[in-house]
């Protein structure tokens, strides 16, 4: 069945290892809480990309990994556009002591609880938000 999830490429040579199956681990994901997957689309690009974005959208002048736009029109409808900065995913791999993949797959999931309704401002919602992280990776079988 092909899952409405698409990955591309902005601006940087990338491409995701094993596309179909890290489509099924997020679309079970987010059937585990029970929201009905719409479309999904994830965007790898450069640092400077997401950067100018989040000056653009957000008024951030900041650095980071992802940044997430909800599309979904209603409740426990997932859709939506994510974009994710392949130089930082590195670079934070890096000072973790995690491999790329695996940080990538953090990041990928990240965006997906996001949609879901999971938050990362306060300490607990940071918390809550690494635990269903923590319990989403565990979920990967590839």
């Amino acid at each position: 069945m092909e899952l409405p999830i698409e990955f591309f490429s902005e601006d940087i040579d990338f491409e995701l290892n094993n596309p179909d199956q890290v489509s099924e681990w997020i679309a079970t994901v987010i059937a585990q809480h029970e929201q009905e997957l719409s479309n999904l689309t994830y965007v790898f690009c450069s640092d400077d990309y997401l950067h100018q974005m989040n000056v653009e959208y957000l008024d951030h002048d900041t650095l980071t990994d992802i940044i997430t736009f909800n599309n979904a029109d209603e409740e426990g409808i997932i859709e939506g556009d994510i974009f994710i900065s392949v130089d930082r995913v590195r670079d934070n791999s890096e000072t973790l002591g995690t491999s790329f993949e695996d940080e990538l797959h953090r990041v990928i999931i990240h965006g997906a609880l996001h949609l879901l309704g999971f938050r990362d401002k306060s300490k607990e919602e940071e918390r809550l938000m690494r635990k269903q992280e923590d319990s989403s990776l565990s979920l990967r079988n590839f």
